[in-house]
């Protein structure tokens, strides 16, 4: 069934533009044969309000954890770490922050140019946090440090979007002429441009096994890459307005996507088909978030409101 689980109307004061889920284990490594540490959903949510939020999810209820107030301006994107142990902000105001999920403590700042850091992500190993730029250089900065370590030449305009393949292999980045740029991380080599798209690229996604690439764009349409060969395999359509956000299900076998239309559609692979859409936000749906399991969806909006779905799998 698919279904509304739970729905926070007023999450933050203004609009929400990103969200992400993860998990934690919380308290010691267990001892051999002893009790696994116990595991928390934490999801963190960042809104237009300056705010970052972070909410542990349980028994299909939210409950606000910490509420982080450093930024001065929109905070536009927010992502955990693969652990979900350390959270990156980044805000109109320049700065990214690291912080701390289960204190709220912030770990560090990264001064970064005006309006530069529209995207962040952590490295699968978590010992970077790569961060996109008006001028087209996607930037690699130390976890530990917080510096400027490798610059990558998308040789693009404004970094919209960027995704790095699970395995580690892979990084693309998305612009806002529609041109992808796929590198290797290793050789900071560009491997391939996708120009499928004619619109500014607003989210990119690996799938858990790293072979494909999904792309949302302000042209309405999702487009799937074989990655290695750079083929495309589909272009999806069912969304009326610009493609907000896209991700992979951990199932390999299921995407969601949302939209300016205020929708959120979930997608099977093997048919190319959207096999439910969800119109529960009454605004523009910026981001959405699939949790550990594939059975639960998180969405916000710029109506303000968070919204978790169940999934069947």
């Amino acid at each position: 069934m698919f279904s509304v689980q739970c729905k926070k109307e007023g999450a933050h004061s203004d609009s929400i533009w990103s969200c992400d889920w993860g998990r934690v284990s919380v308290g010691d490594e267990p001892e051999e044969g002893g009790e696994p540490a116990e595991e928390l959903d934490i999801l963190v949510t960042g809104g237009i309000d300056d705010m970052v939020k972070v909410w542990t999810y349980k028994d299909g209820e939210l409950s606000l954890r910490h509420k982080l107030t450093d930024h001065s301006l929109g905070v536009v994107s927010v992502v955990l770490s693969r652990d979900a142990k350390m959270l990156a902000s980044s805000s109109l105001d320049s700065a990214i922050h690291i912080w701390n999920t289960e204190t709220g403590s912030k770990l560090r700042t990264i001064e970064n140019g005006p309006v530069d850091a529209w995207t962040v992500l952590f490295s699968p190993d978590s010992k970077h946090l790569i961060s996109g730029s008006h001028s087209g250089k996607v930037n690699f900065f130390s976890v530990e440090t917080g510096k400027l370590e490798e610059q990558l030449d998308t040789k693009g305009k404004f970094t919209l979007a960027l995704a790095v393949s699970p395995d580690g292999i892979l990084l693309a980045s998305g612009a806002i002429d529609g041109i992808i740029a796929v590198f290797e991380v290793q050789t900071k080599k560009m491997k391939h441009t996708l120009e499928g798209h004619a619109m500014p690229i607003r989210s990119l996604a690996f799938s858990p096994d790293s072979q494909k690439l999904l792309t949302g764009s302000d042209d309405g349409h999702i487009k799937l890459y074989d990655i290695a060969n750079a083929t495309l395999l589909a272009t999806l359509s069912g969304h009326t307005s610009w493609v907000l956000s896209v991700a992979f299900s951990p199932d390999n076998e299921h995407f969601v996507s949302s939209s300016s239309d205020h929708s959120v559609k979930v997608w099977e692979m093997s048919t190319r088909q959207c096999v439910h859409t969800f119109s529960e936000h009454s605004d523009q749906v910026w981001s959405a978030r699939y949790n550990k399991e594939g059975n639960r969806i998180l969405s916000v909006s710029d109506d303000k409101n968070m919204i978790i779905y169940s999934i069947p799998v």
